[in-house]
Order: structure tokens, then C-alpha cells, then sequence
């Protein structure tokens, strides 16, 4: 299995687990804001280990990475979204 093929698994496994949150009647905001939170977390971690924390270089990086993914994330929902006919609305207030 290559590594892009584990990470999609591991994203997978991530989502489920979010809709199980979700399903116990926690407001898919909270999960959003809760994933974010420990994604912070474990990005500090893979980085700086147990025994450290980013500089503002190393935050900013970090932050470029996840506008990237989300930017991904948005072009092919857009994508998926065009293909099956659907009219793609913005963000709900």
C-alpha cells in the first residue's frame, strides 16, 4: 500500500469517526473545530516531537499546508459536485 493510499484510509477512518460523534448528537461544528484542534496538536507533534513547539516560521508553514489541502479539498468537491449536475452553493451564514 503506498503512502497516498494510507493516508486516504487514515482520512477515512477520521471522517467515520467524526460521524459517530455527530451521530451522539455533538453539532458538527464542535467536531469540525474539535478536529481542527487536534490536528494543531498532532502537527505540533510530528514536527517538534514531545519536547517543543513551532516558532512563527514553522506555524506559518504549517498554516500554508492546510490552505493548500483546503483549497484541494474545495477545487475537487466543486468538481464532484459539477459532474453529477448539481448547483454548487457558498458557505451557509
Amino acid at each position: 500500500m503506498s503512502e497516498q493510499d494510507i493516508q486516504l484510509a487514515t482520512m477515512n477512518r477520521f471522517i467515520a469517526l467524526a460521524n459517530e460523534i455527530k451521530d451522539e448528537k455533538v453539532p458538527v461544528h464542535v467536531v469540525s473545530w474539535a478536529m481542527l484542534t487536534a490536528s494543531a496538536v498532532y502537527a505540533t507533534y510530528s514536527v517538534a516531537g514531545n519536547s517543543g513547539g513551532l516558532n512563527p516560521s514553522g506555524v506559518d508553514k504549517v498554516v500554508d499546508s492546510f490552505r493548500d489541502c483546503m483549497h484541494q479539498v474545495q477545487d475537487a468537491r466543486k468538481r464532484e459536485l459539477q459532474e453529477a449536475g448539481a448547483d454548487i452553493e457558498n458557505e451557509q451564514n
